[in-house]
């Protein structure tokens, strides 16, 4: 087990909505499909969950709309809590296991 949480974000209504502005291809976000897994730091219960994420939902957010849209200038301009909490359906993940038998590497880096 890893000394790290994990935090995945669905698209919810209010996001398929937008994007379906972006363009008449009739494509929009499938909530069922495969979602990015974000690591977070441990927490200790649900309250400690959202307070944490209420801290970093800013780079989740950006990083869901650049993954639909990457032209920053079409996506909303106040992006707060309340209004990722209404784009995102959020699963909390407290125990995160790594099978993998080689050292955990950020690919950005």
């Amino acid at each position: 087990m890893i000394n790290r949480a994990a935090v995945i974000v669905r698209p919810a209504k209010p996001y398929i909505d937008w994007a379906q502005t972006l363009d008449d291809s009739g494509q929009v976000p499938d909530p069922a499909d495969e979602a990015t897994v974000y690591l977070i730091p441990n927490y200790a219960d649900d309250v400690e969950a959202w307070e944490l994420l209420a801290r970093i939902y800013e780079e989740i957010f950006e990083n869901e709309l650049w993954s639909w849209h990457t032209e920053e200038a079409d996506w909303p301009k106040e992006r707060t809590f309340a209004m990722f909490r209404a784009w995102f359906d959020v699963e909390f993940h407290s125990i995160v296991e790594d099978l993998c038998a080689y050292e955990l590497v950020d690919e950005d880096d």
